[in-house]
């Protein structure tokens, strides 16, 4: 293994974060962090995104010629989507660092959060004093998405908040650090199933229950749904389980993905949800929201209402009561 690492970094409009974070995962093997510019509240305990403000996409490579290659890659693909996307993406900047420092490198760029009405988030490298009816989630979020920082992940949080009730039981389809999967438990669920078709995201999901004290109640798999994969989609990776009706269904089913990925499952994530249930789907960019929104009306989602911040979309629905009926006949 390199002894040094490059750090590789964009800075881009929001709504290229989807586009630019699509293109490093091909070429790296640690996941990418994506951080919104934000301002310090509190003495630096917590803090407020700027709407509208570039966003800063990461990713680490070792410094070899393997790693070259890949940022000679990213440099390449960068620039044919600089060409489409004319102004919204800058120059792919690049540090080395030690192997040393590289497991922290990007701890310096996270913070405490506030998010909803009473959800937390807290690196557990940061110090914070809870206000008595906070929930606190102690978040490591390594290099697997969903720190808290991006809108999909906020309002998805928003929408558990108003969903959950004390003793549901929850799916979180692409889990990422598992930090909707933990808040979930801590306000209220039962147990929660969640699933990624990432190593690193499963592995970092499985370390954040432990240090929330919530293994026993939190299930991660690396699995998704039925219906993943295949054309006009790239295959499945192989070790990746696909999950159809034996799973059952559950109170809440939330899916952080994207508009395309929400609209290959849209049947298996309908199916998923009971009777009654809410379907939270989120990671949808404005310009694509009929992309998403429209299998899962056609799937059967119904009483659809959105939460918006900037560019990016986040759905929540029902799975209706007549669906018990139809089930039974």
């Amino acid at each position: 293994m390199s002894a040094y690492w490059l750090e590789l970094t964009v800075h881009a409009a929001p709504e290229t974060v989807e586009a630019i974070s699509e293109l490093m995962s091909r070429y790296v093997s640690g996941g990418v962090a994506i951080e919104e510019p934000y301002q310090l509240l509190d003495d630096g305990q917590a803090h407020i995104p700027i709407p509208g403000a570039r966003v800063t996409i990461r990713a680490y490579v070792p410094d070899d010629e393997e790693g070259a290659k890949s940022q000679r890659s990213i440099e390449e693909g960068l620039w044919h989507l600089s060409q489409v996307l004319v102004g919204s993406i800058g120059e792919l900047e690049s540090r080395r660092i030690a192997e040393e420092d590289w497991a922290n490198a990007w701890k310096e760029y996270y913070h405490v959060l506030h998010l909803g009405r009473r959800t937390v988030i807290k690196p557990s490298w940061r110090e914070y004093s809870p206000q008595p009816d906070e929930v606190v989630v102690v978040l490591d979020p390594g290099m697997a998405f969903g720190t808290g920082l991006h809108p999909t992940t906020r309002n998805c949080l928003l929408a558990l908040e108003d969903a959950l009730k004390s003793g549901d039981t929850v799916l979180d389809v692409g889990t990422g650090s598992g930090i909707l999967a933990i808040a979930a438990l801590k306000l209220g669920a039962a147990s929660v199933l969640a699933l990624d078709v990432s190593a690193v995201a499963v592995d970092a999901a499985r370390e954040n229950a432990a240090t929330n004290d919530v293994t026993e109640v939190l299930e991660t798999r690396l699995a998704t749904l039925e219906g993943a994969g295949g054309e006009p989609f790239s295959p499945l990776p192989e070790g990746i389980d696909t999950l159809g009706a034996e799973i059952g269904v559950f109170d809440v089913v939330v899916a952080n993905i994207i508009a395309r990925v929400i609209a290959q499952l849209a049947p298996a994530l309908l199916r998923a949800v009971r009777p009654g249930g809410t379907l939270i789907a989120s990671g949808i960019i404005a310009e694509r929201r009929a992309e998403a929104e429209e299998p899962l009306r056609a799937a059967g989602l119904r009483d659809i209402h959105d939460l918006v911040e900037g560019d990016w979309v986040t759905l929540v629905g029902t799975r209706p009561l007549a669906d018990v009926a139809s089930n039974a006949e």
